[in-house]
């Protein structure tokens, strides 16, 4: 599951359990953004966020198991769109945080284990033992839109070609050179210290949250130019009324999104 520290103005989000692979599932999902909820209510002036896991992944991706558990296909098409779902709360949960967030990837991220790391604002990684993996191209999978928009907004062209285009496993050293990530460090423990470090640093920069939600204001509309849910979405920002009339009127274009299958041979990500 997660535990969510706090020191003084810094926030530590620890991953833990699930044999060290971080499955996303309803549970982790809700517990997460809870986390993430009571850290925005907690936060002041200064305050920032790491996000760190224990074992051998920062997160493999959504669970499987959970979602291939269901008594039909009908029903199995429904976990996997209800995660879909989960996810793209998530993401709108961190990039909406009104405070600077950094990912210390000192595990394996496969799938929409990159999607949770780029949520960060700085995404950290282990020079070895730790790879960046996007398969959904692989198992004939679409990336959904609103991801394609977070890829857009975090990764520049070429890099952003091949880590979705290939499906190549990055290690740290690569998507270093790549401008992936900020920085790589040796050990899961290095990774961790650096992070909080990081943010410790930042937290020392007295940023201010409205400040912060201004910053990630153009990821934020661009990934909701695709969200169905605009309720949520506006309670979720609290943004003031002039930017609450600029989701509604780029909500109002947006395209609509076609139904994801589940491939037969959706079974697994990493081992």
């Amino acid at each position: 599951m997660r535990s969510l520290e706090k020191r003084g103005n810094l926030f530590i989000l620890i991953l833990t359990g699930q044999n060290g692979e971080h499955r996303l599932n309803p549970n982790l999902f809700s517990s997460i953004i809870s986390a993430l909820s009571r850290a925005k209510a907690e936060s002041t002036r200064g305050s920032a966020l790491v996000t760190v896991s224990h074992g051998k992944f920062f997160c493999n991706g959504f669970d499987l198991d959970w979602v291939n558990a269901a008594g039909s296909d009908e029903e199995t098409q429904q976990r996997f769109n209800l995660l879909l779902d989960n996810l793209k709360q998530l993401v709108l949960a961190f990039i909406s945080l009104p405070m600077p967030t950094i990912a210390a990837v000192n595990g394996h991220a496969a799938a929409g284990g990159v999607v949770l790391a780029l949520c960060h604002d700085y995404v950290l990684m282990r020079r070895h033992r730790s790879v960046l993996y996007m398969i959904d191209l692989d198992l004939g999978i679409k990336i959904p839109e609103p991801f394609m928009a977070l890829f857009r907004a975090k990764i520049s062209g070429s890099a952003r070609r091949d880590l979705l285009l290939r499906g190549l496993k990055i290690k740290g050293e690569e998507a270093l050179k790549m401008g992936i990530v900020e920085a790589v460090y040796d050990g899961e423990e290095e990774v961790t210290n650096a992070g909080i470090k990081m943010a410790d640093d930042l937290a020392k920069r007295n940023w201010h949250g409205e400040f912060m939600l201004k910053l990630g204001k153009d990821c934020i509309l661009n990934f909701a130019t695709y969200w169905e849910s605009l309720p949520y979405l506006l309670q979720l920002l609290d943004f003031n009324q002039h930017s609450r009339n600029d989701l509604r009127i780029i909500l109002e274009g947006r395209p609509s999104e076609p139904t994801l299958l589940v491939p037969t041979n959706y079974v697994g990500h990493m081992s």
